[in-house]
């Protein structure tokens, strides 16, 4: 049971858990022999942690009277602590909750404590017996933990399970020598949680969500769809066990074994507990706080372990499909391999499709707010630990921040939520004017608030494959055309490679994948003969600027200064909204970019058979890709700067001014990745 008071005086009783237990054939029971009634109690509740350390090879008839005066001192210091108990002090219960998951070096009972003369009668608790040396060791790692936390109960007892004491048996018994006595937290671990096909309203109930809880989290309301209903209930469990973690943190500990096994959910007072902390590591070596190289190097490695955990945590608890081992296993080799976790929605709609059997909720809740969940994940899993978002700045993240709360976005979630809208507007993509005109506004956004302007940043993000999603241009599909041949393009991919580090020159090559239908029935089958074409040339990389032109309509001559479109831009710039964001106070007549100049150009094409034998089906084939792909595609030389890029986005320009926006991509579905 867990103790919702953290005076001397719990509240007894014990709660009743009759439809979360299950009933368990333990298959090595404990066998109690008369061992366990000669240990006797010591007389004060507290033990020092020193001496837990020699707990196995004392004897059971040894009296307080021979410690040395250093123990006496160290029980003095924690007699409030934690209590030596004997295995009269339970009695044991015929069942073991599934979610309390032991490891194989460990045995697990229930119990309740019937000792009248103690403050935990009738109290609900977990007896973990302890076999094997690397057990014992976590077992009083916890009691050691405990010393550091307890200064602080009421977080204590709100974000870990309290570890009441321990039992400690003979050496020479064969069935172990400690017993680690901890709190009775629910009967399901969040993993155990999430695996149920109720867990929405079930977990809702047991948190027993009502509006003033919700409004901590900044919700007003409870209910309303499910996709709101799980946001609202992550956003819920992230600011708990991220406020439990940082307490952790704040005490110079390391958790090190965030996972969904080791988190509870207490019914009592509704918080999330992080585990009994036997694997807890100090920041620093031997207890010092010095600020040397070495700690700080070490204190943030640990901060970054956890909060990758975290991001498992999260990823798990909003992607339900991250449950099954296999599709995890694809999802954490592509953060193994190196993979920028940015780039995460594009491999995530890869693995899961369209069609997973949890529906696209989870989707849905990252895509909100423009992307901010993806953004928050990102940061969770960032590939350099020194990237990694720590959990103070994890509860001001707008994903965990509800409408009630106004929060200020920083820069980085304003480009964030920039590219990601533009995604969004292309997967809803139609033929119409007002989403062409809001993509290529969002686009100008992208540039005026262009990250890295100088060359040396472009060739350390620009090598890589990208996805094409839109291009300014013209536009001209299949509909209300009678072409010779109906090609239906597909992916189209730009590959930018660098030749040597030394040296700025850079290989682009394009690869456009596609089919050709053949017979009156394409608009129903669309399967054809698939070919590709590829597009390569050598580019080199300097720095440039990227001019606004205006044409006056009376003498039809340019001059320098803004168009229309970057003359409304101006005006949304000087708003309260963007006023201090923007890092310039009068709108430019020209922008720093990545001038690019080509060289000699390649083409390929390759036809699967027999589309292969004819020239003049190829020569209509290359015709009708020249129409529908944009031409800066097909002929490269016409690429003649860059005006964005980061980890996630790139926009490329033409020569005649049109925009072309892609995304990192990792797979390729014509076949390669």
């Amino acid at each position: 049971m867990a103790l919702c008071r953290t005076g001397p005086n719990p509240i007894p009783g014990s709660y009743s858990a009759q439809n979360l237990s299950t009933k368990l054939i333990v298959p090595a029971p404990l066998r109690f022999t008369r061992q366990f009634s000669n240990l006797v109690r010591r007389k004060r509740k507290g033990v020092c942690c020193s001496s837990l350390r020699n707990a196995a090879s004392a004897s059971s008839k040894e009296s307080l009277e021979d410690a040395p005066t250093t123990l006496s001192v160290c029980l003095e210091e924690e007699t409030d602590h934690v209590i030596q108990f004997k295995m009269s002090d339970f009695k044991i219960l015929d069942t073991v909750s599934v979610g309390l998951g032991g490891r194989p070096d460990e045995v697990i009972f229930e119990g309740m404590v019937k000792d009248s003369g103690s403050s935990l009668c009738n109290t609900r608790v977990v007896l973990r017996q302890l076999s094997s040396a690397q057990a014992q060791r976590r077992g009083k790692r916890a009691i050691e933990v405990l010393k550091k936390l307890v200064r602080r109960k009421l977080l204590y007892h709100s974000y870990s399970m309290q570890v009441h004491g321990y039992i400690s048996l003979p050496a020479s018994d064969a069935s172990g020598s400690f017993i680690l006595v901890h709190g009775y937290h629910g009967s399901f671990s969040l993993r155990h949680w999430l695996q149920q096909s109720d867990w929405l309203p079930t977990l809702e109930a047991t948190l027993a969500l009502d509006e003033e809880s919700v409004r901590k989290v900044g919700e007003d309301f409870t209910g309303g769809p499910a996709v709101s209903r799980q946001l609202r209930l992550v956003r819920i469990l992230m600011r708990d066990l991220l406020i439990g973690v940082n307490y952790l943190h704040s005490h110079g500990l390391a958790h090190t074994e965030l996972r969904l096994e080791n988190v509870h959910i207490s019914p009592i007072d509704r918080h999330i507990k992080v585990g009994i902390l036997g694997n807890a590591a100090d920041f620093y070596k031997d207890g010092s706080n010095g600020s040397s190289l070495d700690n700080l190097d070490r204190r943030q490695m640990m901060i970054a372990f956890d909060m990758r955990c975290m991001g498992f945590i999260m990823a798990k608890m909003v992607m339900r499909e991250l449950m099954d081992p296999l599709i995890f296993a694809k999802f954490k080799s592509f953060l193994t391999k190196g993979y920028d976790p940015s780039c995460l929605r594009e491999f995530i709609l890869e693995i899961l499709g369209r069609s997973s059997p949890y529906g696209n909720a989870g989707l849905q809740i990252l895509d909100r707010n423009w992307g901010a969940g993806w953004h928050l994940l990102s940061l969770l899993l960032a590939t350099k630990p020194s990237q990694r978002i720590s959990c103070l700045d994890a509860l001001r993240h707008p994903f965990l921040c509800g409408p009630r709360w106004r929060v200020v976005p920083s820069m980085d979630i304003i480009r964030w939520g920039l590219g990601s809208t533009a995604m969004r507007i292309r997967e809803k993509y139609i033929y119409r004017q007002p989403q062409q005109s809001r993509l290529a506004h969002f686009i100008d956004l992208m540039e005026m608030l262009n990250p890295h302007p100088q060359p040396r940043n472009w060739l350390e993000l620009l090598p890589g494959k990208w996805r094409l999603l839109y291009s300014t241009g013209k536009h001209v599909g299949l509909t209300l055309r009678q072409p010779p041949l109906r090609v239906l393009v597909s992916d189209v991919h730009l590959t930018v490679t660098r030749e040597s580090k030394l040296k700025d020159n850079l290989s682009f090559g394009s690869d456009i994948g596609f089919s050709v239908m053949i017979g009156q029935d394409w608009p129903h089958d669309k399967a054809g003969k698939s070919g590709r074409l590829q597009v390569n040339s050598l580019f080199t990389l300097r720095s440039g600027r990227r001019l606004y032109l205006k044409q006056d309509k009376t003498t039809e001559k340019f001059f320098f200064g803004p168009s229309s479109n970057v003359e409304a831009l101006a005006q949304k710039f000087k708003g309260k909204k963007w006023r201090k964001i923007v890092p310039f106070k009068e709108f430019p007549s020209s922008l720093p970019a990545a001038k690019l100049a080509s060289g000699d150009i390649d083409v390929r094409m390759n036809l699967d058979d027999p589309l292969n034998r004819n020239v003049d089906t190829a020569r209509n084939v290359l015709q009708e890709l020249r129409t529908q792909i944009p031409p800066e595609i097909f002929d490269l030389s016409r690429l003649v700067c860059g005006t964005y890029v980061d980890s996630r986005m790139l926009v490329l320009r033409g020569v005649n001014g049109s925009a072309l926006l892609f995304t990192r991509s990792f797979v390729d579905r014509n076949g390669s990745s």
